[in-house]
């Protein structure tokens, strides 16, 4: 794919993609918050300065909170928050600096909010395939989600194989059941085989899914 070209792996039409879904978003966030002036004048800087998303962006867990929302499950306060920010942002050249200096935190609402941002399709995987080297299972599960779509098949097989060794729960993969293939179930298999020498398993989900993938006559009887 031309480095110049813009994020296209997402479905952008999906409603958790669309602009309909960071309303959503933002509707679940201010009903999680008592306050939200800080908020509402964050955005409000962003929109009008860009360059203020460097100061702000850190600062999003100390004045919005931290505790987990309702829904979507998995995200916490200041993950919304930093996303909305993001959103808001007429320039997002700072996108990638926000995610090579943040902590994990940060990192992982810049993966989340990856779908819905207009930046080169070389940025977006340099980011995926960034993440997808840490031992932190936050960014990796976060990686695997809807934005890995920008992710070769080769990229992605290797991120699911991953998930699996850090026995992060396959449901959290997007579009596992569209992407997986005969060559994520040998790179499983050979998992398996050196799980089984070392006298454990693989979980559950990760059986379920090689089982799924095997050949009919190479499935364990």
């Amino acid at each position: 794919m031309d480095g110049s070209k813009r994020n296209e792996g997402v479905d952008m039409s999906s409603p958790e993609h669309s602009g309909g879904g960071s309303v959503h978003l933002e509707m679940v966030l201010r009903n999680a918050l008592t306050d939200t002036v800080w908020l509402d004048t964050a955005l409000e800087t962003v929109a009008r300065q860009p360059s203020a998303i460097v100061r702000l962006f850190p600062a999003v867990g100390r004045r919005c909170g931290r505790w987990m929302l309702p829904e979507p499950a998995g995200w916490s306060v200041d993950d919304a928050a930093r996303v909305l920010l993001l959103l808001r942002l007429p320039d997002q050249s700072e996108v990638p600096q926000l995610y090579r200096h943040g902590d994990a935190a940060e990192k992982r609402a810049v993966l989340r909010a990856l779908p819905q941002l207009a930046l080169a399709a070389t940025t977006v995987r340099t980011i995926l395939l960034d993440a997808l080297r840490t031992n932190d299972t936050r960014l990796v599960a976060a990686a695997l989600g809807p934005a890995a779509r920008a992710l070769d098949a080769a990229a992605w097989r290797q991120g699911v194989l991953k998930t699996v060794f850090m026995g992060l729960p396959l449901a959290e993969v997007a579009d596992l059941s569209e992407r997986a293939d005969a060559e994520l179930a040998t790179m499983l298999a050979g998992l398996a085989a050196e799980r089984r020498a070392a006298g454990r398993s693989l979980s559950a989900d990760a059986t379920e899914l090689l089982e799924r993938l095997r050949p009919e006559h190479e499935r364990v009887q």
